[in-house]
């Protein structure tokens, strides 16, 4: 149920100190300190993560406006704040209660079901559930709920009337309610400042310009409720007030958005919040995450601006890790330009730690035969990547950092993986390559990203038969490529001349052998020959527009 705290703060219409005197002014919050430190919004810098309960986040996000088709520009805020509370929950031990609103209900929802002739309602829900099989596809978990603006009218409206009781808005005679700037003071325009502050078109009997509306009455053809103050519907950013709140009540940890939700939204929502709770900080900690750009546009990608891709048509091309990969390689808050060249970078780093597990695993099963491994010097670098990656996710969830740790960890493996044509007697080590892996795939897998390819393994073959094809094939191919590669006897004893060559007879198998490597290739297959022995692997078949790119 709603919190509403009685109304002892004023005289002459004015707020006391208890609510207004604290203005623009950040408090650290009282609680548990996590130990981390998050870029906060409010106050320009990173701040301490402070937490109202221990080992708790309560955590409400602004969700789509169901009108369209959701694009790329979204599936990079919703998936760096997913890789956020996965760290949260699953590095440093973090309960994340998610909450996201559903707005299906808006101008933009009401005037493309008139274009298309059905209800606001089947639209909205008809691209509700294509944002959330799209979540699902780029392996975004789900919020703790999804709430529907339309499915909580009465509290909206409750909460209206609450601050229309703590005199901080007004009716129109229209019927239209609005929020009343001036009587908040100097507290408005804690994320952007006063000189950003601009109005939005609205009754002409609006007090000031900045007014925003809570409530909009109705109009011909528009979907409606009953209220104090006629038919309507409510305004944008009181949905969002009342929502958190319902489920919060008058404090919040973490209130996420993508850069361009921070004014006026995130303003606002904050004015109502404080204006109806009578709190002097309503939520503690503002994170936003950077605008997708398309290569060498200053725009954001933005279904206003037609210059979009849907996540549907993206992942045609790419896959659900390369694009995690693409969103890792920078920061949460930096501003990211999409391009191929740096999708492709993502990829690349994939394919890099691909193969070097591919050769690790050989190496572990005996396939592949290397010098001497510095396991003592594997053992520490391995202990300070797994120290570094703590520190980076603690500063900010630094991802590119965690990335390039990991990445330094596979080159620094690769290096002792270094093939030798003839055994040189040297012991093997594979327990140290069996922690780096598991290291790999676990971090990995708590950013989001599955190594393994599950899903689609899964949907290739979950018995795991044709990686058992795979391998007898690739070793009745070893086995008879050793023998083309066999020269003649040699008595015992003897060296083997270093001029001699396979025999010639026996060339056509040599050449056989390497035809089959080529020719599966393409299907996904590959066999890397290392001196003579072999190793192989899988990888998914790549469609027609992805090899146009190479």
């Amino acid at each position: 149920m709603l919190k509403h705290f009685d109304v002892a703060f004023r005289h002459n219409g004015r707020l006391n100190d208890t609510f207004g005197g604290v203005g623009k002014k950040w408090t650290r919050p009282t609680g548990y300190d996590t130990g981390l430190k998050t870029y906060n919004s409010l106050t320009k810098q990173k701040e301490p993560l402070v937490l109202a309960q221990e080992g708790i986040a309560t955590w409400y996000s602004c969700g789509p406006t169901v009108y369209d088709h959701a694009h790329l520009g979204h599936a990079c805020s919703y998936v760096r704040f997913d890789i956020i509370q996965r760290v949260l929950s699953r590095v440093f031990g973090i309960n994340v209660i998610h909450v996201m609103v559903i707005t299906d209900i808006d101008d933009k929802i009401i005037r493309r079901a008139l274009e298309k002739s059905i209800s606001p309602t089947v639209l909205a829900r008809m691209y509700e559930e294509e944002f959330k099989n799209d979540m699902l596809a780029l392996k975004v978990l789900p919020p703790a709920v999804y709430l529907r603006v339309t499915e909580n009218i009465p509290q909206i409206v409750a909460f209206i009337e609450g601050i229309i009781r703590n005199e901080h808005a007004y009716a129109t005679k229209q019927g239209d309610v609005y929020f009343d700037i001036r009587s908040i003071g100097d507290r408005y325009g804690k994320l952007m400042g006063a000189g950003d502050v601009a109005g939005e078109p609205g009754d002409t009997e609006k007090r000031d310009s900045r007014d925003f509306a809570l409530w909009k009455a109705s109009k011909p053809q528009e979907p409606s409720w009953e209220s104090p103050w006629g038919k309507g519907r409510p305004g944008w950013h009181i949905e969002c007030s009342t929502i958190a709140s319902s489920v919060f009540g008058s404090q919040l940890d973490i209130h996420s958005g993508g850069i361009d939700l921070a004014f006026p939204h995130h303003e606002n929502e904050i004015a109502q919040c404080e204006a109806y709770h009578q709190c002097g900080q309503w939520g503690n900690y503002f994170l936003h995450s950077g605008h997708l750009h398309l290569k060498g546009s200053a725009e954001k990608m933005s279904k206003s601006l037609n210059n979009y891709i849907t996540i549907k048509d993206f992942l045609e091309s790419y896959s659900a890790n390369e694009f995690r990969m693409f969103c890792l390689l920078t920061k949460y808050r930096s501003a990211i330009d999409y391009s191929d060249a740096s999708l492709n970078e993502g990829r690349s780093s994939l394919a890099t730690i691909t193969a070097f597990t591919h050769d690790a695993q050989a190496y572990m099963r005996g396939q592949l035969q290397c010098q001497a491994v510095q396991e003592g010097a594997l053992w520490e670098r391995l202990a300070e990547t797994k120290a570094n990656v703590v520190r980076a996710l603690a500063d900010d969830f630094d991802t590119p950092r965690v990335v390039n740790a990991i990445m330094s960890l596979v080159y620094y493996g690769n290096c002792h993986l270094q093939p030798i044509t003839k055994p040189d007697g040297s012991p093997r080590t594979p327990a140290v390559f069996g922690a780096i892996l598991a290291y790999i795939r676990e971090t990995f897998e708590v950013l989001g990203v599955d190594l393994l390819d599950r899903k689609e393994a899964h949907s290739v073959d979950s018995s795991g038969t044709l990686e058992n094809v795979v391998e007898q094939l690739a070793r009745f191919r070893s086995d008879v490529r050793a023998f083309a590669l066999s020269v003649e006897d040699t008595p015992p004893g003897e060296p083997v001349p270093a001029s001699q060559r396979p025999r010639s007879e026996r060339l056509p198998l040599l050449k056989a052998c390497d035809t089959l490597r080529k020719d599966l290739a393409p299907l996904g297959v590959h066999i890397r020959d290392r001196g003579p022995n072999s190793t192989w692997e899988i990888s998914q078949k790549r469609s027609a527009g992805q090899d146009k790119e190479k």
